[in-house]
């Protein structure tokens, strides 16, 4: 692959060159390679089948979860979440050690304590990570879902943008059975608050713990808003908003 320095910017195939325009400016591609009915019928690619097989079978796991916190997370992501969760959800396969290379899958994976913990923590928006906004301790009781912060000084203990008036927190406890995509999203109420030197304690209880035969997953989102005569006006659309997965059963 190889970067095109020029002031003219093409989009398009020309003479089996490709030219598109990625992240980093645009990029040209050779036109080849091997034919998608011999990667799918020839023996020798039979690596490359099961590699592609699982590989989807990351990306699908992936968009279930997504789907199944869409309430949480439309305003706390950054743009590369969809691939990077990919990636974390791709080790989480890895740790099923008993599925044939190729059927390996993420549900099993999440059986295992070391697939678990390659989930564990993952920030939606990596351009928020909780851990960098949220600078006090919490506590999570994985039987109701509840997250207590048993001091918040909001402006000591967060990493607020600047405009921030105001805080949001809330918790979320969803249980996704992966291999039926059966899922069940329980929410706390939000706990609003003026970014001051207040001392208040925080309870985050969803309204009933997350029924249902799949994984566990516990979330904590801290979004930010600027008030306005009397009206909070979400900051800059959630690029300051952080979401963390902070624990999965």
């Amino acid at each position: 692959m190889a970067k095109l320095k020029s002031f003219i910017k093409i989009e398009g195939t020309l003479d089996g060159l490709t030219f598109y325009k990625g992240k980093e400016g645009y990029l040209i591609k050779t036109k080849g390679g091997v034919s998608a009915r011999r990667i799918k019928n020839d023996p020798a690619f039979a690596r490359t089948r099961e590699n592609g097989s699982e590989f989807g079978q990351a990306a699908t796991s992936g968009k279930q979860l997504r789907r199944a916190i869409i309430d949480l997370m439309s305003d706390a992501k950054d743009d590369l979440v969809t691939s990077r969760l990919t990636q974390a959800l791709i080790k989480v396969k890895n740790a099923d050690t008993t599925s044939p290379r190729g059927e390996r899958s993420v549900a099993i994976g999440l059986e295992s304590p070391e697939g678990r913990l390659a989930l564990i923590g993952f920030n939606f928006n990596n351009n928020a990570i909780l851990s960098s906004v949220l600078l006090t301790d919490y506590e999570l009781n994985t039987t109701t879902g509840e997250i207590d912060i048993p001091s918040l000084i909001p402006i000591q203990n967060l990493n607020y943008p600047e405009g921030a008036t105001h805080v949001s927190l809330e918790s979320g406890f969803l249980n996704l059975d992966l291999s039926t995509d059966i899922k069940d999203l329980q929410l706390s109420p939000i706990v609003n608050l003026p970014i001051d030197a207040t001392n208040t304690p925080v309870t985050l209880t969803p309204a009933a713990p997350a029924s249902g035969s799949g994984n566990e997953f516990f979330f904590l989102k801290v979004a930010f808003f600027q008030e306005v005569n009397g009206t909070q006006y979400p900051l800059n659309n959630g690029a300051f908003n952080a979401l963390q997965l902070i624990d999965v059963l």
